[in-house]
């Protein structure tokens, strides 16, 4: 029997390790549930908030009275106007609800602007590191992502001398994703004017990742990228600052021009975004959601306040402060050589097990997120609580004597 035949496409597609993380530490956490050292999972990138009362009320308020139909393609009325009203309120910035389409998470708006701007053969630029879906959105849509090494003193973001200096004949635009996953790092809002400027000047693309937005922790990072200008295309999601994970909402906002493009494809691939789940956040705009989730954004601050520097103190390299999200990238070398598990290729993968197995804490080796010294890093969420956190850094203390 001849073995079933799958696409140059689908084998491109790396598997995501994260996940292979997560199961192996599922996995631990059934044997020891009931013993007096449980896991601790600091590997997942969801916080640990979920939605809001209001939020849930107008979930079972839609369903009780059958709003449950399709909507249109580009998103329920109201809540592109919602939007729209939060850049003005939030960021000062006037985005017409024309621009706004509401999509199946981030996930979808990322797949609707690879296909909608992407040629067979297309490169894009990227971060390295960077979150390894965004560049599988660009393969899937036939492009190359171009990753290029950006340390420390870049912030682990693009600069506009790297775009220059990488810019060739394929090349068609640049992705960022500001804060970043894996880094909680922002682009300073300079060096984002001048690469759009640059990109722009050669009839190429900007697209933003800004779904770690809201969870902006420094006035100097925490402006959306469409305050610069109407070209850019600007990737935003209910998942994280809204805490809406498993309810698939997200939004893109695009130039005019794009609008029935984008419009065109969503009816094709989505027919539309969940209707429960954009009347559910319809609710995620009023006074008291707004007000819940500054409280959170402050409680996810706080943990990063005293995640890091504790960290820091136990031997791990932290040389960017994350200004948002709720990631800590972490060079792990010098702790993996204390422990004997430093081999160059392997070192944050051989840390993990070791922190997994005898400090039964999870957290995501660098590998999935790039080649530029992902190895040494390991990325841990503080999207946990405090007492867990505290727990976690009281057993490595213990696991590093």
């Amino acid at each position: 029997e001849e073995p079933m035949q799958f696409s140059t496409r689908a084998q491109r597609i790396e598997p995501f390790y994260v996940m292979e993380v997560a199961k192996a530490a599922q996995a631990l956490a059934r044997e020891v549930a009931h013993t007096d050292r449980p896991v601790i999972f600091l590997n997942i990138g969801e916080p640990d908030f979920t939605a809001p009362p209001l939020v849930q009320e107008a979930a079972a308020a839609a369903v009780a009275r059958g709003a449950t139909q399709y909507t249109n393609a580009l998103g329920l009325e109201p809540l592109r106007e919602a939007i729209s009203g939060w850049y003005a309120s939030r960021f000062g910035v006037e985005v017409p609800a024309r621009r706004i389409v509401v999509t199946a998470g981030a996930s979808a708006a990322l797949q609707l602007a690879c296909l909608a701007l992407i040629e067979a053969g297309d490169e894009i630029l990227m971060p390295d590191p960077s979150y390894p879906c965004n560049r599988h959105f660009v393969s899937a849509a036939e492009g190359t992502a171009k990753l290029i090494p950006s340390g420390a003193a870049e912030r682990f973001q693009l600069s506009a001398e790297q775009v220059q200096a990488h810019w060739g004949d394929k090349t068609r635009g640049v992705l960022l994703a500001s804060p970043s996953n894996p880094t909680g790092t922002s682009i300073d809002p300079a060096e984002l004017r001048r690469i759009h400027t640059l990109v722009k000047a050669k009839g190429g693309i900007t697209i933003v990742d800004e779904i770690y937005l809201g969870l902006s922790y420094d006035d100097a990072f925490g402006q959306t990228a469409l305050a610069i200008d109407d070209d850019i295309i600007s990737i935003n999601s209910f998942s994280k600052y809204f805490n809406m994970t498993g309810w698939r909402l997200g939004w893109m906002v695009v130039p005019d021009a794009m609008v029935p493009v984008v419009e065109r494809l969503a009816q094709n691939l989505f027919i539309c975004a969940s209707t429960i789940s954009q009347h559910a956040a319809l609710a995620c705009f009023a006074p008291e959601s707004i007000a819940e989730f500054e409280r959170r954004r402050a409680e996810f601050k706080a943990r990063r306040d005293y995640f890091i520097p504790a960290l820091r103190r136990l031997g791990f390299s932290v040389p960017v402060m994350p200004d948002g999200a709720f990631y800590g990238w972490a060079d792990c070398s010098q702790i993996a050589h204390k422990l004997g598990v430093a081999n160059d290729a392997q070192c944050s993968w051989n840390f993990a097990q070791v922190l997994l197995e005898q400090a039964h804490i999870a957290a995501t080796p660098g590998r999935d997120f790039g080649t530029a010294d992902t190895a040494r890093h390991i990325r841990f969420s503080t999207a946990n609580s405090m007492a867990q956190l505290q727990e976690a850094v009281a057993r490595m203390e213990r696991l590093l004597g």
